[in-house]
């Protein structure tokens, strides 16, 4: 609720803006448009990253963290390198599909609305609508992912997000009609909140819980990189698969769709096959035998929650030998 969502939350305001910003430029002066939109996205993050500075890490993060203790990675890589492999090739593929559906939304309802020359508020506003699909995907997953666990909630939210996506694209010559645009809103709506449900919201969760404390950070932080590369990736493949339909219209938005679901029925068996059930106490666990890992392997566990300015020596155990080395 205070991750996905508020990204969510942001898919819509980041729709809305424009919508009103068209309005109250009457369509038109269209660099005034992009420009005064883009800059209205960035006061947001920026009020994020202040409250973020003031916000406290756990007691228990504090105990287990390794910011001030030498980070084993030869170590780290072999304990959680294949795991960390899922998790972002996963995150990666959500991020491919996610973001360019989100950026192109508007122009599938361009395509839709043909050369009826369509004013921007129009199109703005049905995308609108659009994003707001993406709430009670993200808002019912949270209870949803609760019930049946991050992982078996990931792999149904992408399994029937692929039959929706596969429908859309089945169908798309009757639901790319004009007159049928509220339908085909609801359909792409239900196929947008499908994926929310699914990997939104549980794939963030999945790669902070599926390692230790610490080395969650930087786990976490690769993880999202990764599918962030994504999100670059299909925003510049887009156009590529679009482009591959010719110049037959129905095939050029079908072929995002088919490429789509066959990717979120590729992310269900690999989540399937390889990610393990998270459960509350897993984070517990995680810290358990990554500690036992590194113990059998010769590094000095006792590292493990240093703080600023403090050393080996003044944790309890240490030899005159290690204090004098």
């Amino acid at each position: 609720m205070f991750t996905n969502t508020m990204i969510d939350w942001g898919f819509v305001i980041g729709a809305f803006v424009p919508y009103v910003v068209a309005a109250a430029c009457h369509n038109g002066h269209l660099s005034t448009i992009w420009r005064t939109s883009l800059g209205i996205g960035v006061v947001f993050p920026l009020i994020l990253f202040v409250l973020r500075l003031r916000l406290k890490e756990p007691e228990e993060f504090k105990r287990n963290s390794m910011r001030y203790a030498k980070t084993p990675y030869s170590l780290v890589l072999k304990f959680y390198g294949f795991r960390l492999f899922i998790v972002s090739l996963i995150w990666f593929i959500y991020d491919f599909s996610t973001y360019s559906f989100g950026i192109y939304s508007s122009t599938i309802l361009a395509n839709i609305f043909n050369d009826s020359s369509a004013p921007l508020t129009t199109i703005f506003g049905w995308n609108t609508v659009i994003n707001l699909f993406y709430i009670p995907g993200t808002m019912l997953g949270g209870p949803f992912s609760d019930l049946v666990g991050p992982r078996w909630a990931l792999i149904i939210g992408v399994s029937v997000q692929a039959i929706v996506g596969f429908i859309m694209a089945g169908d798309y010559a009757n639901l790319s009609q004009p007159h049928m645009v509220g339908a085909f809103a609801t359909v792409y709506g239900i196929f947008l909140s499908l994926g929310e449900l699914g990997p939104g919201n549980n794939i963030g969760l999945l790669a902070a819980k599926t390692c230790a404390t610490g080395v969650r950070g930087r786990y976490y932080g690769i993880a999202a990189a990764i599918g962030k590369v994504g999100a670059f990736v299909g925003t510049w493949v887009f156009p590529h698969i679009e482009a591959a339909g010719g110049k037959n219209a129905v095939a050029t938005a079908q072929y995002p769709f088919f490429v789509s679901s066959s990717l979120c029925i590729l992310s269900a068996i690999i989540a399937f096959v390889f990610l393990p059930n998270v459960n509350q106490d897993t984070i517990t666990y995680e810290d358990a035998r990554f500690r036992a890992y590194l113990d059998a392997n010769g590094y000095d566990t006792r590292q493990l929650g240093l703080r600023k300015g403090e050393s080996l020596e003044d944790q309890p155990g240490a030899t005159h030998a290690e204090t004098k080395s």
